[in-house]
């Protein structure tokens, strides 16, 4: 039987932008009082985005609220973050980065038991027509369920 995934978190826009091409794991790196915010659900993954810097994978933009109770031991809300995965795994997304003009961004938060993990996509960005196309597919299978909906009654 596997762990309980609690989701706290997710970035609906990363998948609007991009195409997602494959998913990783990383575990967040957090203090005591972000924990207790992140369990709250007051996290904001719309604008973050992750780097490798000197063999660390990095996540920037990602915002944690403060923990009301927390006074002086609260953090920065918008303080750069380390992730932990396997170097391997690290030094791999690196060089698709640096080659492909891929980007590294946080597709969701959540929990795996009592730990605290962020599942990471290697994306491309979509161009205009790449979102308009997506819009007319999504809008046709709207209309084709509404009519299988109203054929069925």
């Amino acid at each position: 039987m596997g762990d309980i995934v609690k989701i706290v978190a997710q970035n609906k826009k990363a998948y609007h932008e991009y195409f997602v091409d494959e998913k990783f794991e990383a575990g967040l790196e957090l203090t005591g009082t972000e924990v207790k915010s992140v369990r709250k659900g007051a996290v904001n993954l719309k604008d973050a985005f992750c780097r490798v810097e000197d063999g660390e994978m990095l996540v920037f933009g990602m915002h944690i609220s403060p923990y009301e109770n927390g006074n002086i031991f609260n953090r920065e809300p918008m303080r750069t973050r380390k992730l932990l995965m396997h170097k391997k795994e690290i030094m791999r997304l690196f060089g698709q980065v640096g080659q492909k003009g891929y980007a590294l961004i946080p597709l969701s938060v959540y929990f795996r038991g009592k730990w605290a993990k962020m599942e990471i996509g290697l994306c491309r960005g979509k161009k205009l027509y790449d979102k308009r196309d997506a819009a007319a597919e999504k809008s046709a299978k709207r209309e084709m369920d509404r009519a299988f909906k109203e054929q069925n009654r």
